[in-house]
């Protein structure tokens, strides 16, 4: 069951209009409807506003059952009771040194930064 369908369901099930919604998230009716019928595709942030309106959690809207999914356990390495990096030691300082200079870059400067990430993220080299 995709996203529409679980919040027209849960919208529904609570005996909810359209209107209702808006009311509780001050979206419009019309945005409501679109993303129900699967015109629009809603960003998390609009997800967050109907998963407080509807009163559910977010999982709801992206899971099909009445329990919350199991959570998967990490490999040993990843696990909290291992070390991670960043934790202590010359990680820890390096990335505490990155956050004092991010927080010295202006936003145009952190937009162009985060763009070229997913740029590198994205790129495959060629074979």
């Amino acid at each position: 069951m995709v996203i529409l369908d679980r919040l027209r369901a849960i919208r529904e099930k609570k005996d909810l209009s359209q209107g209702d919604i808006e009311k509780r998230t001050g979206l419009l009716r019309c945005y409501i409807s679109r993303v129900e019928k699967g015109h629009t595709v809603p960003s998390i942030e609009t997800l967050q506003k109907m998963d407080r309106a509807l009163e559910v959690p977010m999982y709801q809207l992206f899971y099909h059952g009445e329990t919350p999914p199991e959570i998967p356990l990490l490999p040993k390495d990843l696990s909290s009771g291992g070390a991670e990096w960043g934790r202590d030691g010359e990680s820890a300082d390096f990335l505490h040194r990155l956050r004092q200079l991010r927080g010295r870059l202006s936003q145009a400067d952190r937009k162009l930064i985060l763009h070229m990430t997913f740029q590198l993220a994205r790129w495959k080299p060629k074979a």
